[in-house]
């Protein structure tokens, strides 16, 4: 195993501490075929989120049972399939993975559009499903691409473009996919999340082969179960991977605990109507939306390990205000800077694993780390991406500001995958 001062050391000559030379990443050809992928698939998959939550809301007259099963189709792959998926992405190809992820996906939508002409509406659960299973493989691959491919200072300000981009999707998202579904219902809503995704896999064809990347890690005469094995003593031999699997086991235990709280906040500490919940979503999009931003922008500038800390120490900070506050200015005070540091949070922890992680196990170490946080998501009482990094899940009270009641879907929403 390589030394971890060796795997932490960043190429010579960094450009100057500031947003501007940040935008130096945009000049790589593949990483900007990369962020427009992960524009597309994002358009697709909230429109898709909103247009299955509408649809079976219409269908079965709210019923509580049918609509929590899209939780289950979103949430158990991440248990079942996150380190099966991790053990492939190290296997496989990474571009070639990504891309046939983006097309089975893709398939998968018209399959059921196919179905649904049939009269089998209980077909729209299928696509989600899908989705959350291929997640587990393009998830820890498009890390694995990010590693093998970029330049050791330009790992910091990607992520941060791509939080950026996961911040305005989360203030956006509902409100297109809201649109595109009462404006042309389920069959348009699905095929266009069909369109998209075979779109980001043709775009992601653009990205040039890379002997050594397309290469792959793929290890002959070796069994997935060793192969899950090795991946596990080598996140708890590895001190900090280690520590961070603790940190974020916490994390989730924590999120679990006080999620469903949310309402509670509202109905009484601040002595509101429980339909006042949404004025806490409106300080927590924005707050995300600046941080993203100036994470962007002081990217390069503070060491992942600090932007993670301080995420963290604001974070529950920022839960202890809300849980005192009775004054709602204040509790909305407590969101907008809980949301300010949810970037440095996510960008952190990304940049520390993927430089303290050989490739040939980035994708191990992801499926390994991805059950920590997922037993919380299906606790949550907003939808945060099942597709995304699990280690990307918000450390705050207002994880159940966006309600998943069918009457209010500004809640319902998940972005897919990294780059």
């Amino acid at each position: 195993m390589e030394s971890e001062t060796h795997m932490m050391k960043s190429k010579p000559g960094r450009e100057s501490k500031n947003m501007f030379a940040s935008l130096k990443l945009l000049h790589h050809p593949w990483i900007r075929i990369v962020l427009i992928s992960n524009l597309l698939t994002q358009t697709g998959i909230w429109v898709r989120n909103f247009a299955v939550l509408f649809y079976v809301v219409n269908k079965t007259g709210g019923d509580a049972f049918a609509v929590s099963m899209i939780s289950v189709a979103e949430y158990a792959p991440m248990l079942v399939f996150a380190l099966i998926g991790g053990v492939f992405a190290d296997r496989w190809p990474p571009r070639r993975t990504l891309i046939w992820c983006d097309a089975l996906a893709a398939v998968s939508i018209w399959v059921v559009l196919a179905a649904m002409k049939s009269g089998a509406w209980e077909a729209v659960f299928f696509p989600t499903l899908v989705s959350a299973m291929l997640s587990q493989l393009s998830q820890p691959s498009g890390m694995r691409l990010f590693q093998e491919r970029a330049e050791t200072d330009l790992i910091q300000p990607a992520m941060s473009v791509l939080q950026t981009m996961f911040a305005v999707f989360m203030v956006l998202g509902p409100v297109l996919g809201t649109w595109v579904y009462q404006t042309f219902g389920i069959g348009v809503s699905m095929g266009l999340t069909g369109t998209v995704f075979l779109l980001s896999a043709a775009v992601l064809g653009w990205i040039p082969a890379d002997a050594k990347a397309e290469g792959g890690g793929r290890r002959q005469g070796t069994s997935v179960f060793r192969e899950m094995r090795d991946g596990i003593r080598y996140v708890t031999s590895n001190r900090v991977l280690g520590r961070l699997s603790l940190c974020f086991a916490a994390v989730g235990l924590g999120i679990g605990l006080i999620s469903p709280l949310s309402v509670f906040i509202v109905t009484d500490k601040l002595g509101l109507p429980a339909d006042h919940l949404k004025w806490l979503s409106i300080p927590y999009g924005a707050g995300e939306i600046v941080g993203g931003i100036a994470a962007f922008a002081l990217a390069g500038r503070m060491a992942p390990q600090t932007l993670l800390m301080l995420g963290l120490i604001v974070n529950a900070a920022g839960i202890a205000v809300t849980g005192w506050s009775g004054m709602l200015w204040l509790t909305m005070l407590a969101q907008f800077v809980i949301a300010l540091l949810q970037p440095a949070i996510f960008i952190g922890n990304q940049t520390l694993v993927m430089q303290h992680t050989e490739p040939e196990y980035i994708g191990r170490v992801s499926g390994i780390r991805t059950p920590l946080t997922a037993r919380n998501h299906l606790q949550l009482g907003r939808v945060v991406p099942a597709d995304r990094p699990a280690d990307r899940a918000p450390v705050v009270p207002a994880a159940g500001i966006r309600s998943r009641k069918p009457a209010r879907v500004t809640d319902q929403a998940r972005p897919d995958r990294p780059g």
